[in-house]
């Protein structure tokens, strides 16, 4: 039997995840327009994204597919929308694995007069609702284990998951490769595993667009959420510094030209309108991973009807 005549078994054996994803798609909907968010869209095509030094893009002619969304929603931010969200269609290469594929969607918020920590009051709650209206009261049951969804989740610094895990502090003496490595091995199999946890305050190398603490620079306003075992969000208090930004961005730009020989051009659009951004907090949401959750799904290709590899 062909590829051909697999794919109707296929698809239909994916029929009860498909319409769970878009009953959750409209339980996110009513969610966030209860609160008075707009739901926007911006281009999947640019001229210019976030240059982040492990996110490789597709290049479309002299321009890039949407890694993430989040330049454009930021500008709308600055041009004075207060609360927005989206489904973003996002692509990156090289991302193709059991919780991967290079194309994906991404559910990104943002507010303005918030943080980190108030973005993740808004995540807590979205499960919590999700969770309700699936009829799973509070709490889900992912790959054998059953976790408890309710608020408020268990929080832990960075500092101290890795002090506690590993044995050394990141946020005095931040080494990148040993981070990565030791997260993998000891942080994230110390989490627990019946409740979903939050890790807050990351390393300023590891910044990325959020701020720094203002009475510890070396930690910065970004949080991550992990549920089951996978890395789920990732929240910050944006950052409203253009000349911080306008740093960073070189630096990664730099660093992409030295390891992948590829130069990125810097993205003058979105620091223009950085001068207008006030504080605000933003999170990206894996939907795909979120609709594993709720469907006990193994791998990401139980949640999608054509992955890369179908397509």
């Amino acid at each position: 039997m062909n590829d051909f005549e697999d794919e109707p078994k296929r698809l239909a054996r994916l029929a009860p995840n498909l319409k769970r994803r878009a009953l959750i798609y409209r339980i996110i909907r009513d969610f966030f327009q209860e609160q008075d968010f707009l739901e926007v869209e911006t281009p999947v095509r640019a001229p210019a994204i976030a240059p982040e030094q492990f996110i490789v893009p597709f290049q479309s002619e002299d321009w890039f597919l949407a890694a993430s969304p989040e330049l454009h929603m930021k500008r709308l931010l600055a041009s004075g929308y207060d609360r927005i969200f989206q489904f973003s269609r996002c692509f990156r290469k090289g991302e193709r694995g059991r919780w991967h594929n290079p194309e994906f969607v991404m559910l990104e918020w943002y507010r303005k007069c918030a943080d980190y920590l108030k973005i993740i009051d808004d995540t807590e709650k979205l499960a919590a609702r999700i969770t309700q209206k699936l009829g799973m009261g509070k709490s889900i049951k992912y790959q054998g284990q059953k976790i408890d969804i309710s608020p408020p989740w268990p929080r832990t610094t960075v500092e101290d998951a890795y002090v506690k895990a590993a044995g050394w502090d990141p946020i005095k003496e931040f080494k990148p490769e040993k981070f990565d490595t030791d997260f993998v091995e000891k942080v994230l199999p110390m989490l627990a595993k019946d409740r979903p946890t939050v890790l807050l305050d990351y390393p300023a190398a590891q910044a990325s667009l959020a701020k720094l603490k203002a009475d510890n620079p070396l930690v910065a306003e970004r949080a991550e959420v992990f549920i089951g075992g996978l890395e789920l969000a990732n929240a910050y208090s944006e950052l409203a510094d253009a000349g911080e930004q306008a740093r960073r961005f070189k630096e990664a730009i730099e660093q992409i030209e030295r390891e992948r020989g590829q130069r990125m051009p810097l993205p003058e659009k979105f620091l223009k309108s950085v001068k207008n951004l006030r504080e605000c907090g933003g999170i990206a949401l894996g939907v795909d991973r979120l609709v594993m959750l709720f469907c006990d799904a193994d791998k990401i290709d139980d949640v999608i009807a054509f992955t890369e590899d179908t397509a």
